[in-house]
């Protein structure tokens, strides 16, 4: 197991600055500045606590600021580590869970809403099914590395809508393609909102944070619309990544 870091940190208790913002701003600098690599594991809060002189709660709420701004990631029997900072998402047709694989993040999803209703009249338009015909409308959390990245919202027919248990577990495009549905190219939006109390509360953000925005229409082969997707991602921790040709 890695040595753990102790960066240097002073305390000075006579400030009007919190102590956890004392401990937390130094790790902060030294993960920012490069000080800190990124998979490099910080000393625990028990540890830090003795170190410091300070309560345990204090360290534990200064390593938590540091998580909820996606600079470290803490779990169970492998201890505080420097996560990667940011995800660099190239523009082709491939599933965020395989993105982040490859890009050496471990992805998880949580599925937030998973509903069987109606299309609505633009739902349908852009799926090329009638109005009131079977959709599944689902909502996911993804992490990456545990930390929240993006809320994902998908409509997608009722005829191969993969199940609950599917998508908690693998990505979207995984699911379809294990029922014979391959995506060959898409329609898609990029831009740019404040967040809603839902999302900020979601994703750890403050209501009004900027999020990068992405509106998809996913279709087969044979030009069939088979997912129309809507997501959010923290822009802090997530960018887009484009090819640009001349011709």
């Amino acid at each position: 197991m890695s040595k753990a870091h102790t960066p240097v940190i002073t305390i000075e208790r006579d400030s009007a600055i919190p102590l956890y913002e004392q401990i937390a701003r130094p790790i902060e600098v030294a993960i920012l500045s490069g000080e800190l690599p990124a998979g490099a594991m910080i000393e625990d809060e028990v540890s830090m606590a003795a170190r410091l002189d300070v309560a345990r709660p204090t360290a534990r709420r200064a390593l938590q600021e540091l998580v909820n701004k996606g600079l470290l990631s803490r779990r169970r029997g492998v201890g505080t580590r420097v996560t990667p900072t940011h995800v660099h998402r190239p523009m082709k047709l491939s599933s965020l869970n395989e993105d982040l694989s490859d890009a050496g993040f471990t992805p998880s999803t949580k599925v937030l809403n998973y509903l069987v209703r109606e299309a609505d009249a633009e739902e349908a338009e852009l799926l090329g099914i009638q109005p009131g015909d079977g959709v599944l409308s689902v909502r996911r959390l993804r992490f990456a590395d545990d930390h929240p990245l993006a809320i994902l919202s998908n409509i997608i027919p009722l005829d191969i809508a993969p199940t609950w248990q599917e998508l908690g577990a693998h990505g979207l495009y995984r699911c379809l393609s294990n029922r014979g549905v391959l995506i060959a190219s898409a329609q898609q939006e990029i831009g740019a909102r404040g967040a809603d109390a839902e999302e900020a509360t979601t994703l750890g953000e403050d209501v009004g944070a900027p999020l990068l925005t992405m509106h998809r229409v996913g279709r087969n082969a044979e030009g069939r619309s088979v997912e129309i997707g809507d997501h959010v991602y923290r822009p802090g921790l997530y960018s887009f990544k484009f090819s640009l040709f001349s011709s």
